[in-house]
């Protein structure tokens, strides 16, 4: 499967283990190599991007141990756990680009290897006395985190065919989301035995696991050659209406799950009382539930159309929302949180639907542009390369509805002393987000304008 060093030009520029020939779409290749080869690389990234997102999403975890003595209040809180948010987003870009100029396997590494620095900062700086400058630089840091998921499926969509992008990218985001409830999980066993006063214990669990992540992928993934940078389908697909489109759902979707990951146990401590033990004995649900129902939205969409899934995704997010402002006007602890709960197992599902959407929609581009006489390899071609492109762009955009949130929740607990004003703002986002899923995908002048037949089933 693989030739001499010298057979292409990737491999005369970096080191490490090359593939040359990369077929995921021929049956006979699949069935004999591809499919052992994908899902090794596919286990490997999961596991890093499931340390990456511990890592992006760690001062949510820090800020339940940091008490009166620390002198940060609820709203500079929001800040610290937002703030990773941001740089993550604006990481993922590059680190997209990053698996074609060298290397899924190299470039996985490398982004293992970088989630020491923010794990040792943080453990050099959190104690009592801290400014508060200091403690939104080391939270920046932490935003490396976020750019592992961009590059761990930009990788992994190279290694798969089609026909599974959807379960493969939805199983690997899963995993990686998973990084979310795990590290929530040891901060709780933490807070329960050694008390809120050591937080530097769980920075201590991570840094061994950082090492181990990075070890393995060096030994058991792979690069492809075939994978390149194309600033082409890049400038295309910035071009293109329907990068905004899907980076406005993603947004809400994905926007939703990290926003309310990172600010969940704040929520519970300012609107409900609760200590740091008691948040966090909760705060893990949510994020686990929505980790591991993503690779179901992915194959909901592929069965049923990614953007029917995505629809009444929207609906049923936005009456979840409705049920946890009922639950803040009733001052009902239980359910407010099983609403909170169910918003992020909807943003799981719609998590899943939206990615898989993205390479449905230019394979029926593609599509009609062959019924209308186009030659099918140049075409299929393109919808890979745009899909691909655009996949970095709407995890990107996305990212920053994180941000959005914990600002939202910051004001609205700044002004109002409760979450009730962004929870009103959410709501109404669900439902434009509802409107623009049925406007262009589903709508039947539309969906005939733009997917004719051929790409109903894919959408």
């Amino acid at each position: 499967m693989t030739t001499s060093p010298d057979a292409h030009p990737a491999r005369n520029r970096l080191a490490g283990r090359w593939i040359d020939h990369w077929d995921p779409e021929n049956p006979s290749f699949w069935e004999r190599t591809g499919a052992k080869v994908a899902n090794r690389n596919l286990w490997y990234s999961i596991l890093s991007e499931h340390i990456g997102f511990s890592i992006w999403s760690i001062w949510s975890v820090l800020v339940l141990f940091m008490g009166p003595e620390y002198g940060i209040d609820a709203s500079q809180k929001f800040i610290l756990v937002g703030v990773p948010t941001l740089v993550g987003a604006v990481l993922r870009l590059p680190y997209s680009f990053a698996v074609a100029r060298f290397g899924g396997r190299n470039w996985t590494i490398v982004s293992a290897a970088l989630l020491l620095l923010p794990t040792i900062f943080a453990a050099i700086v959190i104690q009592p006395g801290t400014s508060f400058t200091t403690f939104l630089v080391a939270a920046a840091v932490a935003g490396v985190g976020g750019g592992n998921f961009a590059s761990s499926m930009t990788n992994i969509n190279t290694f798969f065919p089609d026909s599974r992008k959807g379960w493969a990218l939805g199983l690997n985001a899963g995993g990686g989301n998973i990084g979310v409830p795990v590290i929530q999980l040891v901060g709780l066993l933490i807070i329960a035995t050694a008390g809120a006063g050591a937080p530097r214990i769980l920075l201590g669990v991570y840094i061994p696991l950082i090492v181990v992540a990075a070890l393995l992928a060096a030994l058991n993934m792979d690069n492809l050659t075939s994978v390149r940078n194309d600033t082409g389908a890049f400038r295309e697909s910035i071009r293109e209406s329907q990068t905004w489109v899907m980076s406005l759902l993603y947004i809400g979707t994905f926007g939703s799950f990290i926003g309310y990951s990172f600010a969940f146990g704040l929520v519970l401590q300012n609107q409900f009382g609760r200590t740091p033990l008691q948040a966090a004995a909760v705060t893990f649900i949510g994020p686990l539930l929505g980790s591991l129902v993503r690779p179901y939205g992915g194959k909901l969409a592929d069965s049923y159309g990614g953007a029917k899934i995505t629809f009444w995704n929207f609906i049923a997010m936005a009456v979840a929302t409705g049920v946890v402002l009922v639950a803040s006007a009733m001052h009902s602890l239980s359910l407010f949180t099983a609403g909170f709960v169910l918003l992020f197992a909807l943003s799981g599902v719609g998590n899943g639907s939206t990615y898989k959407m993205i390479p449905a929609i230019f394979r029926g581009q593609a599509r009609i542009a062959i019924a209308g006489g186009a030659d099918e390899q140049p075409a299929l071609l393109r919808a890979r390369r745009i899909s691909g492109a655009v996949i970095g762009i709407v995890g990107a955009v996305g990212a920053l509805g994180g941000l959005f949130i914990n600002l939202a929740f910051r004001e609205a607990f700044l002004t109002a002393k409760s979450g009730d004003p962004a929870f009103w703002s959410f709501l109404a986002f669900y439902v434009v987000c509802t409107v623009v899923t049925y406007a262009v995908y589903l709508r039947p002048a539309a969906a005939e304008a733009t997917h004719p037949r051929f790409a109903h089933a894919g959408v």
